[in-house]
């Protein structure tokens, strides 16, 4: 790792999408709509049940990442770590907190109704009534 997380975030957002577009060919552009794509490849890594603890983990940072990283270039917000959880990377976008992490996890969990797309377009919202939490 090197000395700037925002880096080695970048670093694992963009391993994520040549992973995506190698073995599930959707194109992941940077984009909020990439986000739906991604949702598509979790569902796709669920459809035969939950993943191995170790598929689970790697899945989980390429996800986060990428999810994170898409936050970062839609909205002008930056990597940081959550001062209450040290080591926990989210971004702070005008004041508001999204756990990209947070949200990666549910959705590889299988949790019902968790969307990354949702939780990408959900931020404007958020933004609005700053200091919460995504």
């Amino acid at each position: 790792m090197t000395t700037d997380p925002a880096i080695d975030l970048r670093t694992l957002a963009t391993e994520c999408a040549g992973l995506v577009a190698t073995r599930f060919g959707h194109d992941l552009d940077w984009s909020l709509g990439s986000l739906d794509r991604l949702d598509a490849v979790c569902a796709e890594l669920l459809s035969e049940g939950p993943l191995a603890e170790q598929r689970f983990d790697l899945w989980w940072k390429l996800v986060g990442a990428y999810t994170g990283e898409v936050l970062v270039r839609a909205y002008g917000g930056e990597w940081t770590t959550h001062e209450e959880t040290p080591g926990a990377f989210v971004v702070v976008v005008r004041g508001a907190t999204a756990f990209p992490f947070g949200i990666a996890e549910r959705v590889l969990s299988g949790e019902p109704f968790k969307s990354l797309g949702s939780f990408g377009r959900a931020l404007p919202a958020i933004i609005g009534t700053s200091g919460r939490d995504a």
